[in-house]
């Protein structure tokens, strides 16, 4: 091994890059908008029922150039039982994408499906600290398949609804997603 001698790397060497490839990268991930209610503390915390959770989430995009998109994740979660609510927890997680050579019909999987899926784990962290500071313990929210969700709503574009049972607005613009 000693004897081998590896080759010095030079411009003329140096592996090249495609810039031709499709390329996509992470620019910045922020809290966009969060809002944590405890609103019956300290009455809450001896009520002795379980609460039943809402969670819901969708997806805006804001398109920021031609190459640069935001994606905003919106997650609200609701505690409620026949006391009242127990917590309410609301986030609006963003991310900024840049892409290059990505063809057209990419964009879309990929920021319904694959932009959601890199914020999420964080998205997820965040609320469930908002919810252990409200003096509860932390939610874990399940992993959302946003992959299926894409799907159901191209499904329902090409039937010309919206998930919900509207009619689909030209352009296809994604809002509600639906339930985790």
């Amino acid at each position: 091994m000693a004897d081998e001698q590896t080759p010095a790397t030079t411009p003329d060497t140096a592996p090249q890059i495609d810039d031709d490839l499709p390329q996509a990268a992470t620019i910045a991930q922020y809290i966009k908008d969060l809002s944590v209610e405890n609103p019956n503390a300290p009455a809450v915390y001896q009520w002795g029922v379980q609460p039943l959770l809402d969670v819901q989430f969708n997806i805006a995009i804001n398109k920021i150039t031609d190459d640069v998109h935001e994606v905003a994740l919106k997650i609200e979660v609701s505690a409620k039982s026949n006391e009242g609510t127990h917590f309410h927890v609301d986030l609006a997680y963003g991310g900024v994408f840049a892409f290059r050579n990505l063809p057209e019909e990419a964009l879309p999987p990929f920021l319904l499906v694959e932009a959601p899926r890199l914020l999420f784990p964080f998205a997820r962290q965040i609320v469930a600290d908002a919810v252990q500071n409200t003096g509860f313990p932390p939610l874990l929210l399940d992993p959302i398949d946003f992959g299926a969700a894409y799907m159901a709503q191209v499904e329902a574009a090409n039937a010309g609804q919206e998930p919900n049972g509207h009619a689909a607005p030209d352009g296809f613009q994604p809002t509600d997603l639906g339930q985790a």
